[in-house]
C-alpha cells in the first residue's frame, strides 16, 4: 500500500507527493540490501524476507537509499528516527543566524548632519551583522542629475569603508539608485 499525500492548490492543480522514506509494506522492490539496526550488512535478499526479519525484531524496515542498485533498507524504529530527525532540525533552526537587510535612504539634497546621522545608523546595522541597502529616490527633475546621486553614494561608501564591503555597486534602477553592502567579516 503506497501512502500518497494529495494537495489541492488554489489554481486547481493536483500535486502528488510521496513521504520521505518508504517503510514496511510500501517497499515493493524484489531485492534489497539489508542493514541491521546496529549498522552491519546482512546481505542482499527479497523485500518480503527483510520485512519478516524486521517484524521478528519488532522494528520497521525503512528504505534509506532508493536509487542504489539494489535499494538499501535498514531495520530501525521509524517513530524514534522521525522524532530524532525533527529534534535535530529544530536544534539547527535555533542555532542558525538570520541575516536581515536594513535600509538607509538618502536624498540628493541631504545636509551634512543628516548624512552623518544616517551613516551612524548604517554603522550600527553593520556592527550587528546585518546587510545594508543604501538607496536614493529621484523625484521630478532630479532624474536629470544622476551624477549627483552617484557622488552621494560614493561619499556613503567612503564613510563606511572601515565597516563594510560593497556587494553590489551603486546602480540606477528606474527612479531609484541602489547600493548593497555587507559587514566586513562576512566575506
Amino acid at each position: 500500500m503506497l501512502r500518497l499525500v494529495f494537495v489541492l492548490l488554489n489554481l486547481g492543480v493536483l500535486i502528488i507527493s510521496k513521504p520521505e522514506q518508504q517503510i514496511n509494506e510500501e517497499i515493493l522492490d524484489k531485492e534489497v540490501r539489508l542493514i541491521s539496526e546496529e549498522g552491519e550488512q546482512m546481505g542482499i535478499m527479497s523485500a518480503e524476507e527483510a520485512l519478516k526479519i524486521a517484524e521478528e525484531r519488532n522494528l520497521d524496515l525503512v528504505k534509506i537509499a532508493p536509487m542504489a542498485k539494489p535499494p538499501v533498507c535498514k531495520i530501525m524504529d521509524y517513530g524514534k528516527f522521525r522524532f530524532e530527525k525533527a529534534k535535530k532540525e529544530k536544534e539547527a533552526k535555533k542555532n542558525q543566524k538570520i541575516i536581515e537587510t536594513k535600509e538607509i535612504r538618502l536624498s540628493l539634497n541631504i545636509d551634512t548632519h543628516d548624512f552623518d546621522t544616517k551613516i551612524n545608523h548604517a554603522k550600527k546595522f553593520l556592527a550587528s551583522g546585518n546587510k545594508l541597502k543604501v538607496s536614493i529616490r529621484f523625484r521630478g527633475r532630479e532624474m536629470a542629475h544622476p551624477e549627483i546621486g552617484l557622488g552621494i553614494m560614493k561619499k556613503a561608501e567612503d564613510a563606511l569603508v572601515d565597516d563594510a564591503i560593497v556587494e553590489k555597486p551603486a546602480k540606477l534602477e528606474g527612479r531609484q539608485m541602489l547600493m548593497f553592502m555587507a559587514p566586513k567579516g562576512s566575506k
